[in-house]
């Protein structure tokens, strides 16, 4: 797998994953003297190269001088990420058929920043994370542990059996800022077009939406979920 670009190759290096080596436009300055030096702590191989290099091997076109080669992005179980709640209980975000990738890294650069335990996707209908998900990310997804799973309906029971409240993100129901989002919460944000589907939501204990406006009837997918994951935030630092 490449990563590419400035930020996420960063963060990459601040991570425990096994670098191959990473490929260094030469006359490196700024970040990215910051990069090779960090590299070098970890004797990771970089290799000096031209722009013209980069350019041809770059799959998003967006590689700012950089390019890191690692394995797989490695998913986690959700067992994992259950086991990781802290001792606010724990905070788990489910994405229903986010097909975009620019959605997908936004989502997970929210959920990094927001402290979010991890992410769970299904398998189908589904973004990757891939090479442009972690740049879009700005490197979150390095951070944030994410899970596959192949039926997002049977994570939400087994999340429920673990007791965990899930709530779908839809319009017209009852306000985010009037729901109890403390203790073992999971929330299930939908794709643009669908929002999150029926048989889902109804699996879920309720659906909480975003107060709006304006003209337009609705939020970015990634958008929605920030304002509810820093409302859940401020009503759990409160405890």
């Amino acid at each position: 797998m490449q990563t590419e670009g400035r930020n996420a190759v960063l963060e990459l290096l601040k991570t425990d994953k096994a670098i191959d080596k990473i490929m260094l436009e030469q006359g490196a300055q700024g970040s990215l003297s910051r990069i090779f030096a960090e590299a070098r702590k970890r004797d990771v191989r970089v290799q000096f190269v031209s722009r013209a290099v980069l350019d041809k091997t770059s799959e998003t076109g967006h590689h700012q001088g950089v390019i890191a080669y690692t394995t797989d992005y490695a998913y986690c179980e959700l067992e994992d990420i259950v086991a990781a709640k802290g001792k606010n209980g724990g905070f788990i975000v489910l994405c229903d058929s986010i097909e975009d990738v620019h959605n997908l890294g936004s989502i997970l650069r929210v959920c990094e920043c927001a402290g979010v335990d991890g992410v769970v996707l299904p398998k189908a209908k589904s973004a990757t994370v891939n090479e442009a998900v972690i740049r879009i990310s700005a490197g979150a997804a390095q951070h944030v542990k994410v899970a596959k799973v192949s039926s997002l309906n049977r994570a939400i029971e087994t999340l429920k059996e673990s007791g965990y409240w899930v709530y779908a993100l839809e319009a017209g129901e009852q306000s985010i800022y009037q729901a109890d989002l403390t203790g073992n919460l999971a929330l299930v944000v939908g794709g643009e077009d669908s929002g999150v589907h029926r048989l889902t939501r109804e699996l879920c204990d309720g659906t909480l939406s975003i107060p709006l406006f304006g003209k337009v009837n609705s939020l970015n997918a990634s958008v929605a979920l920030g304002v509810a994951c820093y409302e859940a935030v401020r009503k759990r630092e409160k405890l």
